[in-house]
């Protein structure tokens, strides 16, 4: 690949619906970087955004990757075009950072992975979560040891996404294209129980189709097995009336215990660890009030991350493999509600 050191990084963004705007802000807010062209299948919708964060327009995405202006492609679309659009893009010597789930079925995946390891380029899954402040902090302390032995954790998801979201497009809700609360919503908070407990072991769940005219789940809960013997508590709606309530983390072990809630995991809710007390206010003092969505506040670090893995050639915070294991849970979660039975993983797809 090109040195880049000492140039700006040339973006494009593939997909310009509801999440589009969090990448386009975030990127022409960083000062190396640009944003160079924008695609979608539709052709009002690519212009107005095109005119709206002066970029070039395309409505085919190989026409777009066939251009040498740009280094990165992030992909944007319905879900299950991520693996192929990724693919197709890393097959044109461009490093891909590619929105959650990064794929709808683990060989997907897999293959999105393979494609970007052989072309040579990096692959950064968007997980955003992982650099609120809150969790940067939570994290620090866990590899500090300070919890001691993990017991168990929880993942809660409480948010609302009403019939008129559904209706904004037919692949919303569909188990080819979208998934449920678990593989749209709640993925985010999968990831950071998962990345703080370690590898899964065994999955048990239970889905539904409670409220929302839709094909997948809007109401789940799920436990986990670690390799560590701790246990993981997965809860997730999309049905909570009659608005977003709270994204949470809650992790424990014998000598600690932290809350992070807020409307996006963003928020410090419990410090407890032995002589915390100014520690506990110190943070206390500093937090950020809540984001003005559940998209929280994590889109910028987590591209400059990937712009500093392009120029370093070093690997980005949330790589493939990363993005993988959340995926990997709620499959397995899936599996359950077809076979009633609990999934040992690694999941057979």
């Amino acid at each position: 690949m090109p040195d880049k050191t000492n140039q700006n990084l040339r973006f494009g963004v593939i997909g310009c619906g509801r999440i589009a705007p969090k990448h386009t802000e975030s990127i022409l807010a960083i000062p190396d970087a640009e944003l160079a062209a924008v695609c979608d299948i539709v052709p009002g919708r690519a212009e107005e955004f095109a005119r709206k964060y002066q970029a070039r327009p395309y409505l085919d995405y190989q026409e777009m990757l066939r251009s040498e202006d740009i280094d990165i492609v992030t992909v944007a679309t319905p879900s299950d075009l991520h693996a192929e659009i990724g693919i197709a893009a890393a097959r044109a010597g461009k490093h891909v950072m590619v929105e959650k789930p990064m794929a709808m079925t683990l060989e997907s995946a897999d293959r999105l992975i393979q494609a970007c390891r052989e072309a040579g380029v990096k692959l950064g899954v968007i997980h955003q979560n992982r650099f609120n402040q809150s969790v940067k902090t939570l994290r620090a302390a866990l590899e500090d040891g300070r919890f001691g032995m993990l017991t168990h954790a929880q993942a809660t998801v409480r948010w609302n996404r009403n019939d008129e979201y559904y209706q904004q497009a037919p692949w919303r809700g569909t188990r080819l294209q979208d998934g449920g609360v678990l593989m749209n919503q709640s993925i985010h908070n999968i990831d950071l129980l998962q990345w703080m407990m370690g590898p899964a072991e065994e999955v048990f769940g239970f889905t539904r189709t409670a409220l929302r005219p839709i094909e997948m789940e809007d109401v789940a809960g799920a436990v986990i097995k670690f390799n560590n013997g701790s246990i993981g508590i997965i809860e997730a709606a999309s049905t909570i009336y009659p608005k977003n309530l709270e994204e949470t983390l809650n992790i424990f072990g014998e000598s600690g215990s932290v809350i992070i809630g807020g409307i996006a995991v963003n928020r410090i809710e419990a410090w407890e660890f032995p002589g915390s007390e100014d520690e506990k206010a110190g943070i206390f003092a500093a937090q950020k009030t809540d984001p003005p969505s559940v998209y929280g506040f994590g889109h910028r670090e987590i591209i400059e991350n990937m712009m500093e893995a392009v120029r370093a050639d070093t690997v980005p915070a949330v790589p493939g493999e990363e993005g993988r294991k959340a995926l990997e849970i709620i499959l397995a979660i899936y599996k359950c509600q077809e076979t009633g039975q609990p999934v040992k993983l690694p999941l057979v797809e």
